[in-house]
């Protein structure tokens, strides 16, 4: 099968698992003999853009006509048989659909956060779930200044939802939601559950397992106040004043509470921040671990980390809420805590690391559930059915005629 794989990657400076799952589905496929090209564009490379043209960026968010024109000619002259749409923030931005449309290709869509109903893709505001944009005007993001704490960087985001909302609805042939979760919220806030199909995020067979009973606790990922970060330093704050669990905590990643997780760190025996890790570093941490915690406080989409614990033989302590209840299943694979609790989230810590025995038996699960739903050759099989039905779809479409809104070569914009 020939592949057009689109994705605006996030800047490097921050540990993203979106950036990973584009990776590692790009590798999967071309591994099994597919031929997958990219069609993409890098945050980083705004920092290099003269002042003019980083001022520009907030007005391509809700359209590039640029990018149309390219990725059309581009579609037109190597003919895919899919293309496969990731992130467009900020720099492809919604006319990749149109481009698609221009050129007659069925596209499909990784729907790896909520952007499709709120502005940042959190669906959460000062700490707490938030839906007040959800199956409405997305104005409430405006006002609250959802993204980055500003309404003017929220302003692109908001009217790119607005203007594009039905034409991402009808220039999708099929949208992949990494959570049963994930769906469900976007089916209650409209969007066609005819074309949202639930599809896992794989993750490679690591290169290192768990061997013996581990050496620490890790927090891997970003340094955000939605990943939890401030509630696990008050779980761990809580588990330090009653003697401790017999094991340091890492921290490993960077965001925009580094500074804060740094300064809490520094001088404590049982306290490791040791910044960002590269690939191959968080294997090894992750192999090394008695646990991994992932506290987020938002409604995670999926759980890229409790997945590459699985893999490991290592199981998770995590939110229950999200995808994480369909994750970690609760004493067998891991723990779930009370979302936004730090005194349950302190009580699965310690209950994980209290007994060897039952921790073993929790990572072996957790090892057999990865090997069922999450290896590579369950998510190429779900991957290549998705694409089957996608082409299937738009080629029922051609033969009766698309009437669909925002398709074919008559759109414009």
């Amino acid at each position: 099968m020939h592949v057009l794989v689109v994705h605006n990657h996030y800047a490097s400076a921050q540990p993203s698992g979106e950036n990973k799952v584009v990776e590692q589905e790009v590798a999967l496929l071309r591994a099994a003999g597919h031929r997958v090209e990219v069609f993409e564009r890098r945050s980083d490379s705004i920092a290099a853009r003269s002042l003019l043209s980083k001022a520009a960026v907030p007005l391509l968010v809700p359209w590039n006509p640029a990018v149309r024109a390219e990725l059309a000619a581009r579609l037109r002259a190597e003919r895919p048989d899919v293309v496969h749409i990731h992130n467009v923030f900020p720099l492809l931005s919604p006319a990749v659909l149109a481009a698609c449309a221009d050129a007659g290709v069925p596209a499909v869509a990784t729907l790896h956060n909520y952007t499709q109903v709120c502005p940042p893709g959190t669906l959460q505001r000062d700490g707490r779930p938030c839906t007040e944009c959800v199956g409405a005007t997305p104005l409430p993001a405006v006002r609250h200044g959802c993204y980055r704490g500003s309404r003017l960087a929220t302003v692109p985001l908001a009217v790119s939802l607005s203007v594009n909302r039905r034409r991402w609805w009808s220039g999708v042939e099929r949208f992949f939601c990494i959570s049963a979760a994930q769906r469900d919220v976007l089916v209650r806030a409209g969007m066609p559950p005819e074309r949202l199909a639930v599809k896992h995020n794989f993750v490679p067979e690591p290169d290192t397992w768990r061997e013996g009973d581990g050496e620490h606790v890790l927090y891997l990922g970003r340094l955000a106040e939605a990943k939890g970060l401030r509630l696990l330093m008050a779980a761990w704050d809580e588990i330090a004043a009653s003697g401790g669990v017999g094991v340091p905590l890492v921290i490993a990643g960077a965001g925009p509470l580094e500074p804060e997780v740094a300064a809490w760190a520094a001088g404590r025996d049982d306290v490791q921040f040791v910044g960002l890790y590269d690939p191959a570093q968080c294997r090894r941490a992750i192999a090394r671990s008695v646990a991994v915690v992932a506290p987020s406080t938002w409604l995670e989409a999926f759980g890229l980390v409790v997945v590459e614990a699985m893999a490991a033989g290592v199981p998770a302590v995590a939110a229950g809420h999200g995808a994480f209840v369909e994750l970690v299943e609760d004493g067998v694979t891991g723990l779930l805590h009370t979302p936004g609790e730090a005194a349950s989230l302190a009580a699965c810590l310690r209950r994980i690391t209290a007994g060897a025995a039952s921790n073993r038996e929790m990572g072996q699960a957790a090892r057999r559930r990865y090997e069922q739903g999450f290896s590579p050759a369950v998510g190429l099989e779900r991957l290549m059915e998705e694409y089957r039905t996608a082409i299937a779809g738009r080629s029922a479409l051609a033969r009766g005629g698309d009437t669909r809104a925002g398709r074919g070569n008559g759109d414009s914009r």
